[in-house]
């Protein structure tokens, strides 16, 4: 099980099983939302999350053609989640936000093509320029 809630502590989240997968993103998008030189997300079926709290949401149309949308919490605005049209099953759930965030092991690095040079990453993961050709299993 993991939990995770925003930094006022008004939403909080639980989200059961184990990740499809764990991802640090250098998107634009990414870097541009988070504030920082990418984002670290870890993967769930939405059917395996659990929500409590009010959150507000941003969508826009990504560079790949696909619809994204964060949702963040009302008052501090953490950035909880984030779904995609591509992967209607499945949320993406801002690692930061985690209380064992070190549970989690990154398995790859996408976007790599809009890494800053200041954003030091582990070179033994895999990673791509861009969005790779592949979906994670989603082991339904």
């Amino acid at each position: 099980m993991f939990k995770g809630s925003c930094r006022c502590g008004r939403v909080k989240y639980e989200a059961s099983g184990e990740p499809i997968v764990v991802a640090h993103c250098h998107c634009i998008d990414c870097q541009k939302r988070s504030g920082a030189g990418h984002t670290t997300g870890a993967m769930f079926l939405e059917k395996n999350f659990i929500l409590q709290g009010a959150l507000s949401k941003f969508s826009a149309l990504s560079e790949e053609g696909k619809t994204t949308t964060h949702y963040f919490c009302t008052e501090c605005g953490s950035p909880i989640y984030g779904k995609n049209t591509k992967m209607p099953k499945v949320v993406t759930l801002s690692a930061g936000t985690l209380e064992e965030p070190n549970k989690l092991n990154p398995e790859v690095t996408i976007f790599s093509k809009n890494k800053n040079h200041w954003d030091r990453m582990d070179n033994s993961i895999e990673t791509y320029d861009d969005m790779p050709d592949w979906k994670p299993k989603l082991g339904e």
